[in-house]
């Protein structure tokens, strides 16, 4: 065993310091692949359980949700059956909170045959169908709440009305006083075109989850959270590239005040929040009739295209300030760089 470890190590020794270093990256990213694939389950089923506990257990631990799952109303009324009592009801008002109480099943039913206990308070109780209860109910959760209001209401058209409004203003003021825009007259910055980046993979990635994942994404919505460690592998690209859309964010923020006066941030930084949205709402779409997975190679190599033009201008100007191959004459003020 010694003898094997000792020419395990003497084949690391030969190879070169960046074969090593894939080699790690390799072994880490199946580590994390194989870590991150499933969420865990945190139904448990004791050896000691009786089978009807064991079969309500496993039914259980296949729910998107629990007993003593907490959710809000937000359809404007709903009315729970009082069973087994027939034809007696209770209504609800929107806003009103409930808690599962207890799951049935019913075979006879065409429409659903999982049904749901819930209760307001300790009056107001009774059963609805699953069905129902997961279209008008929404988890008293903020980010589940974020989720519902972003894909059940018209802020999306908003959203895209917005940037089609500030990118023509924008378009206008480009051509009548050169306003900085991104990638075509942008700053002397990656920092712009790498959030664009971002948001389009942000993208790619939530519609990769509908299309190929719907249940991880039911689950996450469900019992959402914020951290990218505990998540299945997908999820937690989703989560990092938005953490670390914020984070270039600032940078974006930070570098249009210091290389622009603040008027024409101000417009610049409105044209990068237009150009996000547009990169959203376009990725997401197109990547439903998976034609945006091409388009993403293409701003993705428009990036890397972007960061070798950067490298090749290694000086600044001492005259004008702009980026120089090489010293010399100035292409842009003409001057002599020495």
């Amino acid at each position: 065993m010694k003898q094997f470890a000792n020419n395990h190590f003497k084949l690391l020794g030969f190879l070169s310091t960046g074969k090593r270093k894939w080699l790690l990256a390799s072994l880490s990213f199946i580590v994390l692949f194989l870590w991150g694939c499933h969420y865990k389950n945190n139904v448990t089923i004791g050896s000691d359980s009786t089978q009807q506990e064991k079969d309500s257990l496993t039914f259980l631990s296949q729910r998107y949700y629990s007993i003593n799952s907490n959710f809000e109303l937000y359809a404007d009324s709903m009315q729970i059956e009082r069973l087994p009592i027939k034809d007696s009801f209770v209504s609800l008002r929107k806003g009103d909170r409930i808690v599962v109480a207890e799951f049935n099943i019913h075979p006879t039913d065409t429409i659903d045959s999982i049904w749901v206990k819930v209760a307001h308070n300790q009056e107001i109780q009774g059963w609805i169908r699953e069905k129902e209860l997961v279209e008008s109910f929404v988890p008293t959760d903020s980010i589940s709440e974020a989720i519902y209001i972003f894909s059940h209401t018209h802020v999306s058209y908003f959203l895209i009305t917005f940037a089609i409004c500030i990118t023509l203003l924008i378009a206008r003021a480009f051509y009548k006083k050169q306003l900085k825009v991104v990638y075509f007259n942008d700053i002397d910055s990656v920092y712009p075109i790498l959030l664009c980046v971002l948001i389009s993979f942000c993208a790619v990635l939530y519609e990769s989850i509908q299309l190929f994942a719907p249940q991880t994404w039911q689950y996450f919505y469900f019992n959402p959270t914020l951290s990218p460690f505990k998540t299945p592998l997908i999820l937690s690209l989703f989560l990092a590239g938005l953490w670390t859309s914020i984070i270039v964010l600032i940078a974006v923020i930070d570098e249009s005040f210091k290389q622009l006066r603040p008027i024409p941030a101000i417009f610049y930084l409105l044209g990068v929040l237009s150009t996000c949205i547009f990169c959203y709402f376009f990725f997401m779409y197109t990547t439903n009739i998976y034609i945006g997975y091409l388009f993403f190679f293409v701003v993705a190599f428009l990036f890397f295209k972007r960061i070798y033009t950067s490298i090749q201008y290694k000086y600044y100007c001492g005259y004008c300030g702009k980026k120089i191959q090489s010293k010399g004459v100035c292409p842009h003020c003409g001057k002599m760089n020495y």
